[in-house]
């Protein structure tokens, strides 16, 4: 992982609840770390489902390890919020690889 390839702007967050005084829970996401990534394949992909057809796009963002992301977080990048649906390690604690689905 090089130093300069790492120039996007991202956000991690985490849906977290708060409970008001009155008893209301509200979920909300919470960003919980901000870094630099690399934005390594951004794509378009087309399939069919039941008889309507979908775009989604696609992302792998790499940035430098960091303990404790999942697949419940989500990417925030230039507006657009991701959800993470893969993690691979990077070497050991190197680097993390997300990929992630523009929610």
């Amino acid at each position: 992982m090089q130093a300069g390839k790492l120039q996007n702007r991202i956000a991690l967050q985490r849906l977290t609840e708060t409970v008001a005084a009155s008893g209301a829970v509200t979920t909300t996401w919470a960003t919980y770390a901000q870094g630099r990534a690399e934005l390594r394949q951004a794509g378009v992909s087309e399939f069919l489902t039941a008889a309507t057809e979908a775009t989604t796009k696609n992302a792998v963002f790499l940035l430098r390890w960091l303990p404790g992301v999942s697949v419940a977080d989500r990417i925030l990048h230039d507006g657009t919020a991701w959800n993470i649906v893969a993690i691979a390690e990077i070497g050991r604690r190197r680097g993390l690889g997300l990929r992630a689905v523009a929610a």
